[in-house]
């Protein structure tokens, strides 16, 4: 056991005197001997990147990323990597990248996560690289941006191993069962093959595929990095094909338009790249490259995933020395056992001189330590030592002959174990087969389950979902019915507010008119009680008057008396006679002026009466107007308690209104989210119709608005504005929602965010409105700018054709139809005429061609006339089944793109019957072309298989009037070829007439007319060719004006 230690020990030692002699790059041997895997890997580092245009040794390669699991990182590669010039040596970067490569695929996970911070320096070297347009400058550059991509994919999708090798569990959990996750993993997936596809791409095209460069070094160099690219590309490709079959079974297949386009790209590239790959000596050798299959995928069919074979690359095991192995054991028992330190080579050495002794004093010829030895015996030993050299010489050439001879039996055995070796190769490539074709097997039956647990899984999907629509339906029944019962109960609230507002008016007129009635009676007490007041005082005053003057005139006459007395006193008796009678008369005259003061009297006590009865009515009105006002003051009262209760009434109106109005814009909002809605589309034309409406109510809102603010009898007005604005915004939403699936993703997330903001400006409007504070001040400016960025959008969605209002658009259609069949008509009836015409004037060849001509002209007049006729029949048909309960201009209005195509095709083949009478009247008369007329038939082909396809375009396949449709176009076709057969038959009847007769012609007139000919024919050929040219630019221009027409360079931009 002592023994075995010593000579282990020697050995140790030997090897390591060995390392000191041929230098740190032997960095297996030191790693064995336990200098430290530092010095390890960046030896090997650095024997793996180098200037050498050669390709990578594996073992180098290899021990790089050993190191990486040793040390659970990449920060000794990316130390000794920043050391390298990679900059200034295009070779060294291709290698560098080549090594870096296998690191991140099968280095320690931590490989990514310590090199992503170096992908500043890495973007900065791959545009440096990029300046440079070949060489190995643009291949590193290509390579560089490819390990950029694939640091940047497995930092986003940890999941995925560098290595990219995964399950089908593995990969479902990727995604975590979300759509949009599975959509932006293909994405990735796809730019991740594009850069795989790029390196192989610029390999191949950097090489002269005519050589056999697989064989040279420097081909060996640029082609040894493909054989990573080739296992990438393998699970890209299987990994992006199964999530392209799972996003085809979630999504629509308009959506995925664009992954099928540039999946069928890469897939050809990457056909046409395995192919090539195969075929070169270099791959034979150290991969077997799988084989795509002849066609892609078709992702429309879903059980075409069963039919997929997974891309399955293999790698031969490379064969090794037994030495090499005995290293590679010990690498790896140093990598596992890492708590034993390495013993230091200072003590291997004096262990080794203590156990044997130093050279010095073991060496026969250190003559130096034999200072007594005479020359006699110096010149015995040489002889001794001649005679030993001579027999060591001899037995040299026996060991020489024998080591021949055994290097003969073993170069005949390695001849053998390499016949045993190619044998095993063969069986294990056979069992691989074998191996391949069942596991192919299994696959298939684990495809077969896969399917049948996905269907049973759909199955109830299926089951669960029509479950949830019942629940649904159930859901909405009853909130249909919840809100025709609110409808009812607003309704009934609002005749009851009516009703109480009616009462109330009635109440103020009565009030009105009582008030009025008192106010005449108190003026009419007034004015009797002032009349008859001033009646009274008026009659006194005339009767004192009256007494007064008649006083005066008795004094007058007593004065006229007295005088007559004194004058007449000469005569007595006469004068006594007359005293007598003048005594008399004054005592009457007295009794009379007594009785006048007594009627005076009682005529005062009568004034004071009258005038006494005055002020006791006068007293009684003042207390009847007082009662009259207390009366009044409490319907005053009562009007303004009924007011209140009204106006508070009509605030309530108003708030359940407005509350309405919100439920019914959260409800459109909520449609947004519901999966059933993705399947409802629309029109830009309609939704384009709504948003106006949408922006009209709103300015009857605010009228309405201003007019409740300015007189709040006028609620009703506002109750119907906001509700109808609430529908009109709500349509608006789910309207412009339905469009955004008819649209490209772009415009669709566009319109399906402004719609949103839409519906949060409204909710904010209706919010204002609800509060009493903030009616004034609501402001719809945001709102109508929500609206008018969706009316915005609609209308750059709608399709450039007739600019037409609406209500003409269907009128339109009914009068490009009757034109059509009118034009139609009229061509038949100007053919007939023209047929007589001929006969009457033609005779002979010429009428005979002339009939041929307009019969077959007829035969197509009538064949375009019954084409017509169907054609109405059907639209007729189609109209009536797709319109439901709308009109049949707000069908057409609805389906303008289609509607617009009809009455284009009706306009061509009016058009073109017109010209093709015109066209056949100028052959009649002999001033036309008779290719003028084939030409015209020719369009009137094509008008009418353009009216066809527009008729027929939403027509159902069953439909009766569809099969005599197409039988009619088939009458058309045939027609028309009557029409160019007679023609061209007529033409050369004509032609024959003008034959060419040479006999009265000279050798000279002859040669002059050949010389003619050929001038006109280069003339004409000249012609020929600027006449096919202006035919392109012409169609050219027409497609151009065509696709103004009809949308097509709005559908471009769409789509782009």
């Amino acid at each position: 056991m002592k023994t075995s230690t010593l000579l282990a020990d020697a050995r140790i030692k030997n090897r390591y005197q060995i390392v000191l002699k041929e230098g740190p790059e032997n960095s297996l041997a030191v790693y064995i001997l336990g200098i430290g895997p530092t010095i390890v890997k960046a030896v090997s580092i650095n024997k793996a990147i180098n200037t050498q245009e050669v390709a990578v040794k594996e073992k180098h390669a290899r021990t790089c990323i050993l190191g990486t699991h040793h040390e659970k990182g990449a920060h000794t590669f990316w130390a000794a990597v920043n050391r390298l010039p990679l900059s200034s040596n295009a070779v060294l970067c291709w290698k560098f990248c080549h090594v870096f490569h296998k690191l991140l695929r099968d280095g320690h996970p931590n490989v990514i996560k310590d090199s992503i911070r170096n992908k500043a320096d890495l973007s900065d070297m791959s545009r440096m690289w990029g300046h440079l347009s070949e060489g190995y400058g643009k291949l590193c550059s290509i390579y560089l941006k490819l390990l950029i991509t694939k640091m940047e994919f497995h930092v986003k999708n940890p999941r995925f191993p560098g290595n990219l090798q995964m399950s089908n569990r593995q990969l479902d959990e990727a995604g975590e069962n979300d759509v949009n996750n599975f959509f932006q993993l293909t994405v990735e997936m796809l730019d991740y093959l594009e850069c795989e596809l790029n390196l192989f791409l610029g390999v191949f095209s950097s090489l002269d595929m005519s050589r056999s460069v697989s064989v040279t070094a420097a081909g060996q160099c640029r082609l040894a990095p493909l054989i990573q690219v080739i296992l990438d590309s393998s699970h890209l490709y299987d990994y992006t094909v199964k999530l392209l079959f799972k996003l085809h079974s979630c999504l629509p297949a308009d959506t995925l338009q664009g992954h099928r386009d540039r999946f069928q790209e890469q897939f050809n590239k990457l056909k046409s790249l395995f192919y090539r790959s195969s075929n070169l000596q270099y791959f034979k050798r150290l991969i077997q490259i799988p084989q795509l299959p002849e066609n892609p995928p078709n992702f429309l069919r879903a059980s075409a995933l069963s039919e997929h074979i997974s891309p399955v690359v293999v790698i031969p095991a490379e064969s090794s020395s037994p030495e090499m192995e005995h290293m590679a054991d010990l690498v790896t028992e140093d990598l596992v056992d890492t708590d034993i330190p390495a013993q230091p080579a200072a003590v291997v050495e004096p262990r080794f001189d203590d156990l044997f002794g130093t050279s010095a004093a073991t060496d026969p010829f250190n003559f130096n330590s034999q200072n007594g030895m005479l020359k006699d015996d110096k010149d015995r030993l040489i002889e001794q030592l001649t005679r030993e050299i001579q027999a060591l010489r001899e037995e040299l050439e026996s060991f020489r002959l024998e080591s021949g001879r055994l290097c003969q039996a073993l170069r005949g055995r390695v001849d053998e174990l390499e016949a045993e070796l190619a044998e095993q190769s063969h069986l294990r490539m056979q069992a691989l087969g074998e191996g391949e074709f069942l596991r192919a097997e299994l696959d298939d039956l684990r495809r077969v389950k896969e399917d049948t647990e996905k269907e049973q899984r759909s199955l109830t999907e299926i089951e669960r979902k029509a479950v949830a629509n019942e629940q649904r339906y159930v859901k909405l029944k009853e909130k249909y019915t919840e809100l025709v019962q609110s409808h009812a109960y607003l309704l009934r609230k609002n005749a009851e507010v009516t009703r109480q507002m009616t009462v109330a008016r009635a109440a103020e007129d009565e009030v009105d008119s009582v008030r009025r009635e008192m106010q005449e009676k108190v003026k009419a007490a007034k004015e009797a009680a002032e009349r008859r007041r001033t009646s009274n005082e008026q009659e006194q005053v005339d009767q004192l008057q009256e007494l007064q003057r008649e006083l005066i005139s008795s004094r007058a006459e007593l004065d006229t008396l007295k005088s007559t007395m004194a004058s007449s006193q000469q005569s007595s008796e006469e004068l006594s006679s007359q005293f007598s009678t003048m005594e008399s008369e004054k005592v009457e005259l007295a009794e009379s002026l007594s009785k006048k003061e007594e009627e005076l009297a009682g005529l005062g006590e009568e004034l004071e009466r009258v005038q006494s009865s005055l002020a006791s009515e006068r007293e009684s009105g003042v207390k009847t107007a007082e009662a009259l006002q207390n009366q009044l003051n409490e319907k005053e009262t009562r009007e303004q308690a009924l007011e209140s209760q009204l106006v508070a009434a009509r605030w309530s109106a108003l708030q359940g209104a407005v509350e309405e109005a919100e439920r019914i814009v959260q409800d459109s909002l909520a449609q947004l989210d519901d999966p059933a809605h993705i399947s409802c589309t629309s029109s830009a034309d309609y939704l384009a119709s709504r948003c106006q409406a949408s922006l009209d109510c709103m300015a009857r809102l605010h009228s309405a608005r201003d007019s409740y603010l300015a007189d709040n009898t006028g609620v009703s007005e506002l109750v119907r504005a906001v509700t109808h604005l609430a529908h009109l915004v709500g349509d608006t939403i789910v309207q412009g929602s339905a469009t955004s699936h008819m649209v490209p993703v772009e415009q669709a997330d566009a319109l399906s965010d402004s719609v949103k903001v839409c519906g949060a400006e409204a909710l904010a409007l209706l919010a204002q409105m609800k509060e009493q504070a903030s009616l004034a001040t609501a402001d719809g400016a945001m709102l109508r700018a929500a609206l008018d960025g969706i009316l915005a959008t609609a209308e750059k969605l709608r399709p450039r054709g007739l600019e037409l209002q609406q209500g003409e658009l269907g009128d339109l259609v009914e009068q490009e139809m009757a034109a059509t069949s009118a034009a139609v008509e009229s061509a038949a009836a100007r053919i007939e005429d023209m047929l007589n015409k001929s006969r009457a004037v033609d005779t002979g060849v010429k009428m005979e061609v002339n009939e041929r001509i307009l019969a077959s002209c007829t035969d197509l007049m009538q064949a375009i006339k019954v084409l017509v006729l169907s054609s109405k029949d059907l639209q007729r048909d189609i109209v009536e089944s797709g319109r439901g309960a709308a009109s049949m201009k707000e069908f057409y209005v609805k389906n303008s793109r289609w509607t617009e195509g009809l009455i284009s095709a009706s306009k061509a083949v009016g058009w073109g019957a017109t010209v093709m009478v015109d066209a056949a009247d100028l052959v009649v008369q002999g001033k036309g072309k008779y290719e003028e007329l084939m030409v015209c038939s020719h369009e009137i082909a094509a008008s009418t298989a353009q009216l066809v396809a527009a008729s027929k375009v939403k027509a159902d396949k069953d439909n009766a009037n569809l099969g005599r449709l197409k039988l009619a176009s088939k009458g058309v076709t045939q027609a028309t070829a009557g029409v160019v057969a007679s023609t061209k038959s007529g033409k050369s009847q004509i032609e024959e007439k003008d034959t060419m007769d040479f006999s009265s012609m000279t050798l000279t007139q002859i040669k002059r007319q050949e010389m003619d000919s050929q001038v006109s024919v280069l003339e004409l050929e000249t012609k020929l060719q600027k006449e096919r040219e202006r035919l392109g630019e012409l169609r050219k221009k027409h497609y151009e004006l065509a696709g103004v027409a009809e949308g097509w360079g709005e559908e471009d931009e769409g789509t782009g």
